[in-house]
């Protein structure tokens, strides 16, 4: 999950592959990231991943998926207090779990974390993922941030769209289905 959209984005950590998602793009994925962009969202983002994408999407002017980004409220989970100059962008102050929680609770658009691995933890642990879109992109990089990182908690998911793009990306949608149930193929 780390810099898919350009080498430099994110090389914490020695990584040397970002970018590796630019050549899997295609139409089918342009409309599946327009369907979720097209009804009124928020996003809850980290601190990296905000400063990532603060960095790309004011300027980006010419793509039309820049607009519902660029309006769409930021909410940003620090443990700084960082400038915020992307239009829109609140940070959320205090435990990020019960910000978010509270906004869960308000009558707002819907919520959607992009990249943000270890937001994605917080609202793990604290039960606050209502839906998972997942991409797999046909390849192996081996190093590099993870989004189910070692210490996540263990859950089943429940597939419930699914789409394949014309490179093998497979885009699934999931929501959370409890606790991993076990068995064994164990003859007796």
């Amino acid at each position: 999950m780390q810099a898919p959209g350009g080498p430099g984005e994110d090389d914490s950590g020695g990584f040397v592959h970002g970018g590796w998602s630019v050549n899997y793009w295609d139409e089918q994925m342009e409309q599946v990231m327009g369907e979720a962009t097209s009804a009124p969202f928020a996003l809850v983002l980290g601190r990296k991943t905000y400063d990532i994408m603060a960095a790309h999407w004011p300027h980006a002017t010419d793509d039309a998926g820049a607009k519902p980004f660029n309006d769409a409220t930021k909410y940003v989970v620090s443990r700084s207090r960082p400038t915020l100059e992307w239009s829109n962008s609140v940070l959320i102050e205090g435990d990020a779990a019960e910000g978010i929680a509270e906004l869960k609770k308000e009558d707002g658009p819907e919520l959607q974390v992009h990249g943000s691995g270890n937001l994605i933890q917080t609202l793990l642990r604290h039960d606050l993922a209502d839906q998972f879109r997942l991409w797999v992109f046909p390849l192996v990089i081996g190093s590099g941030k993870r989004l189910f990182a070692e210490g996540t908690i263990p859950s089943g998911l429940k597939l419930v769209d699914s789409k394949v793009s014309s490179t093998g990306v497979v885009m699934g949608t999931y929501e959370p289905a409890g606790e991993i149930v076990t068995g064994s193929f164990a003859l007796d």
